[in-house]
């Protein structure tokens, strides 16, 4: 028992068990609803889940359900929830660089820079100070956006922006506003912030850190940064551009803007969408091609070791390397004249694997639960709650006990599995003193 309260991989999911729990209590006590009414068991386990998995999704009309003291519990949970992945994820890291030997100890130390072998105390400390720097940046300029430009008062605009800023750095998606930002879609001060917002928190620490300390030589990145900086940025400049050529001519969401308007929409929906979860545009009116683009981009999610959700921007380029690779006959597969070891395209390969059978499984389930559900819909609500992303198509609150307690499920899974299962793989990493025969079964 001793051994598995010492070891934070087994020890991770336990404490975000616990945090639900605790906050589902919390929830349900009076004082938490408008209506001083306890709150249903079901609506305050969902509740709970989505504000410590940091994905925004809800059952419930948020500002208009819970009291002034529930919206601020539901900001602590989201807090400490991504607080706590953080230092979940440092804490692992440091596990696991400590037990892979010297040879793969210092191969961890490139590549997660110099946190690897470094002080627990003063990593801790740094990412907390980072994470209250930028929501305090964030709440200074959108508090200013609403106090001077939308006439709220001063501690209605300070509260508003305080909110909305804890969300978005930390890839959460509640808000106090029923339709979400859509009254702030053209607005850069108030959009722009809280998506840069979702898009810092959503690197990762080690990638985050290393970019700041080494920027003036991208180039000396590790791998890791490398695929996670360029990649994420790949991604929402192809995202944005994307969803400006499917919904430019739609008269139900950009359609009806101006050029600026368009992008500063497109951009802050898609840097929001990737596990962000605030609807800049109404989400239920979007094309076709728009539900497959932002289906694709919260499955991919964020960085590793960050407060984002989904199989991580390293994983899912990582396999585009390989399949490249494959494709020109290459022997190994290279990044920036790095050879990745085969240990970690095996891993990746798993941890995206494993994910799309999760996604499809509960599609599936999804769609049995709930009578006249379309695919669309279902595929996109549990890539939603697996990916802790928090967008939805506005069938939440017509599901069924059982369809909203799969999605509890995923988003606690979609939180604590990526990190908890790639480090046991990490751990569970061995060598053997004797190899079989080889052979090349057909493929295709």
């Amino acid at each position: 028992m001793r051994r598995f309260f010492r070891h934070p991989v087994r020890l991770v999911p336990l404490v975000f068990l616990v945090a639900i729990l605790i906050g589902t209590g919390l929830l349900m006590l009076r004082p938490m609803t408008i209506e001083y009414q306890h709150a249903p068991f079901m609506t305050a386990l969902f509740t709970a889940t989505s504000a410590i998995s940091v994905t925004g999704l809800t059952i419930t009309d948020t500002p208009n359900y819970w009291s002034g003291s529930g919206l601020v519990l539901i900001t602590v949970l989201t807090q400490l929830g991504g607080l706590g992945i953080l230092t979940g994820a440092a804490l692992v890291i440091l596990t696991v660089s400590r037990r892979l030997g010297l040879h793969n100890r210092l191969l961890l130390q490139a590549e997660t820079a110099e946190y690897g072998l470094g002080d627990v105390r003063r990593l801790l400390l740094r990412i907390a100070a980072t994470v209250f720097a930028c929501e305090l940046a964030m709440t200074v300029i959108v508090t200013g956006r609403l106090w001077l430009a939308y006439d709220q008062p001063f501690w209605d605009a300070l509260w508003s922006a305080g909110f909305h800023s804890i969300q978005a750095f930390n890839n959460c998606g509640f808000s106090l506003y029923r339709d979400g930002l859509l009254a702030f879609s053209r607005d850069p001060w108030v959009s722009l912030p809280l998506a840069l917002g979702a898009i810092i928190g959503g690197l990762g620490f080690p990638a985050m850190f290393e970019a700041v300390r080494e920027w003036r030589q991208p180039a000396r990145w590790a791998v890791a940064t490398k695929l996670t900086i360029w990649g994420s940025a790949a991604l929402v400049a192809f995202g944005a551009v994307a969803f400006l050529a499917a919904e430019w001519a739609n008269p139900w969401t950009v359609g009806q803007y101006d050029v600026p308007g368009k992008v500063v929409a497109a951009f802050a929906q898609i840097a929001l969408a990737r596990t962000g979860g605030f609807e800049v545009v109404p989400t239920e009116v979007l094309r076709e091609e728009s539900y497959t683009l932002l289906t694709g981009l919260m499955f991919i999610g964020g960085g590793s070791a960050s407060t984002a959700g989904g199989i991580k921007v390293s994983t899912f380029f990582l396999l585009a390397f390989v399949i490249w690779a494959e494709v020109r006959g290459e022997p190994d597969v290279t990044v920036g004249h790095r050879r990745i070891a085969t240990a970690s395209q095996r891993q990746a390969l798993t941890v995206a694997l494993l994910s799309v059978a999760i996604v499809a499984a509960g599609t599936a389930a999804l769609i049995a639960m709930t009578d006249k559900l379309p695919f669309y819909a279902a595929l996109f609500e549990v890539t939603s709650a697996f990916s802790t992303t928090g967008l939805s198509v506005g069938v939440l609150s017509s599901l069924s006990d059982g369809g909203q307690l799969l999605l509890t499920v995923l988003m606690y899974v979609g939180r604590v599995g990526p990190l908890t299962f790639g480090s046991a793989i990490a751990l569970n990493t061995r060598r053997r003193l004797y190899r079989y025969p080889e052979e090349q079964p057909i493929v295709g």
